[in-house]
């Protein structure tokens, strides 16, 4: 698959979580709406993160000859997703809400704000 191909499909599962991440953290908790959203946004972050560690990095320095800095953030979603599930399951409503609104900020707004950085696909999509 090209880069290209990879950050249509990148495109294609941040930007439903990009909007439901908000409607949760607003919406009543525990209902069944909530509960189906949570898992597209679930969805949508993981498949998210999956496919963004299959992009080598464009900008700044590489590890491995593919990694870069941005990736980080996809390997928080891969260990911090689950653990809030873990948490919810045994009742840590607090801790799953602290681990879901840290991974919306961390995971789609700052990461967001890297990938429109200057040299950045997006930010020549954007605004060139």
């Amino acid at each position: 698959m090209t880069y290209l191909q990879l950050a249509y499909l990148h495109l294609a599962t941040v930007l439903p979580a990009f909007v439901l991440g908000p409607l949760l953290l607003l919406s009543r908790k525990g209902t069944p709406g909530h509960r189906l959203a949570g898992k597209a946004y679930i969805l949508c972050m993981l498949l998210t993160a999956v496919i963004s560690l299959l992009m080598p990095a464009q900008v700044g320095p590489q590890w491995l000859g593919h990694f870069g800095f941005i990736h980080i953030f996809s390997v928080s979603v891969l260990l911090f997703i689950p653990l809030a599930l873990i948490a919810i399951v045994q009742g840590k409503i607090r801790l799953h809400q602290r681990i879901m609104f840290s991974n919306y900020v961390g995971g789609l707004l700052i990461a967001g704000g890297f990938a429109l950085a200057p040299g950045r696909l997006l930010n020549q999509w954007l605004f060139n």
